[in-house]
């Protein structure tokens, strides 16, 4: 609707032919980062940062180890969800002799 103004007239136009829409309301998904589906009990963490989830703590671990022997630098650890605890894969030291 357009109004304008001439003298002391006031003149008023309608669009004619248009439609009004009404859209449905859309369902919030909210995501966030910190969310992560369950995959596991134990989380693989590398430098604090979760990377993924297993069953057994023995795959967390195999996983942490071929990390770790890639990158030794890296902290790795897995972290147990229920029980809150969180252990940190070492290399096995070198024997000198």
């Amino acid at each position: 609707m357009a109004t304008t103004r001439q003298g002391t007239k006031t003149i008023t136009t309608t669009r004619q032919g248009t439609k009004t829409i009404t859209m449905a309301p859309e369902a919030e998904e909210l995501v966030t980062q910190r969310e992560r589906p369950y995959g596991g009990r134990f989380s693989l963490q590398v430098d604090r940062q979760t990377k993924e989830s297993y069953t057994t703590y023995e795959a967390a671990e195999a996983a942490g180890m071929a990390i770790k022997k890639a990158y030794p630098v890296l902290q790795v650890a897995v972290y147990d969800g229920v029980d809150n605890v969180s252990k940190i894969l070492e290399l096995p030291k070198a024997a000198n002799h």
